[in-house]
């Protein structure tokens, strides 16, 4: 895994970069949320692909105890991907919520991921 750094407006924004799935389950998301805190970032990309699918399947709750982790270290994250292939109601819904606040965003590029974050 390798971390990529991108400051925009002085704000420092960790873009994780692996050919990887890091995020497989709650304890990942934890581990990666602790460890990008304590590297001194707030703010971090991360990508679709680098998550369990198991993640978009809102009934196994992982997501939202994922997003509860970057939630309570107050890190802001955006995950980029194509989430046009998700045709379940309740996962649209989720992400069209997500993204009305800027704490979670789902985007479909790095370029859309760092402007969220660095507002």
């Amino acid at each position: 895994m390798k971390i990529e750094t991108h400051t925009i407006n002085n704000i420092k924004i960790a873009e994780v970069i692996t050919e990887n799935n890091i995020i497989k389950s709650i304890e990942d998301g934890s581990q990666l949320v602790a460890d990008i805190y304590y590297q001194d970032f707030d703010r971090i990309i991360l990508y679709e692909k680098n998550i369990t699918p198991l993640f978009f399947d809102l009934k196994n709750k992982i997501a939202g105890e994922i997003l509860q982790k970057f939630s309570n270290f107050r890190v802001r994250l955006a995950i980029v991907g194509d989430f046009e292939k998700y045709q379940s109601k309740s996962v649209k819904d989720f992400i069209f919520e997500s993204n009305k606040n800027r704490q979670i965003n789902f985007v479909n590029s790095l370029e859309e991921g760092l402007i969220k974050l660095s507002n």
